[in-house]
């Protein structure tokens, strides 16, 4: 679902961008990037990234520069290597406004300063880390929400934890607790048959779970103002909005 919502909003920004060479002064520190990806200078890559660098969920975000060259080869492996040395900084790097530049589909985003913000890529040897970690979390879990498909969100209000996990076969799952309270206790709310709603073409979207007269929308917001937060809960009882809540995201 969130590949989805991903491959939606890069078709959105290729289809603006498409025909034009890359500014040179980004070009400048592409070029030194990829120069230290060909030399396998690791400090000189550490050098380039934006930390705490986040990772998919539940894959721990690399913290710092020593954090970051550890990990190096299961970030950056063979073939996201050999996809950085060939690309062309002119061409097969592109800038998308206020979210920076991306190489190809969108791999990796750098801001404008050159530093990497985001990379999209995952490696085998992090999938593989990845479902050990979710089957561990499982285990911590309380017992009425440890079976899941996947995990997509945990979101927090001033007031509300929320986790969203994704049952299979498009049914998403609500369950929330006061904001002090952790997820191994039984949560106060649990919804199933959620759906997630597409909101347009730039990568916002929406779940939406419904229990009885009440209607619970978890927004998840990409693309907003500069004040707008990355998330919102809105609870609405008879069509009638009762609570709106900013709300951070977690996990995703």
């Amino acid at each position: 679902m969130r590949k989805l919502i991903y491959v939606i909003f890069i078709v959105f920004c290729i289809q603006n961008t498409s025909g034009q060479d890359l500014k040179p002064e980004y070009q400048k520190f592409i070029k030194s990037f990829i120069a230290n990806i060909k030399s396998n200078n690791k400090e000189g890559v550490a050098a380039f990234i934006s930390f705490p660098l986040g990772r998919e969920y539940p894959i721990p975000a690399v913290k710092n520069k020593a954090d970051f060259i550890k990990r190096y080869d299961q970030i950056f492996d063979v073939t996201l290597k050999k996809e950085i040395i060939n690309s062309n900084p002119a061409k097969d790097w592109a800038e998308m406004g206020w979210r920076g530049v991306m190489l190809s589909q969108g791999d990796i985003w750098m801001d404008t300063t050159g530093k990497i913000i985001t990379v999209n890529y995952q490696s085998q040897a992090e999938k593989d880390l990845k479902n050990k970690l979710i089957s561990s979390e499982k285990g911590k879990l309380h017992s009425s929400i440890a079976i899941f498909k996947a995990p997509v969100y945990v979101l927090e209000t001033s007031k509300f934890r929320i986790r969203i996990d994704d049952l299979g076969n498009d049914n998403y799952r609500y369950a929330s607790w006061s904001i002090k309270r952790p997820m191994s206790e039984k949560p106060d709310l649990i919804i199933t048959n959620g759906k997630w709603i597409s909101d347009g073409s730039g990568g916002n979207s929406h779940f939406e779970f419904k229990k009885g007269t009440y209607l619970y929308e978890c927004y998840i917001i990409v693309i907003g103002t500069s004040d707008s937060p990355p998330a919102q809960l809105t609870i609405s009882q008879n069509d009638k909005e009762i609570l709106s809540q900013d709300a951070k995201i977690v996990i995703k």
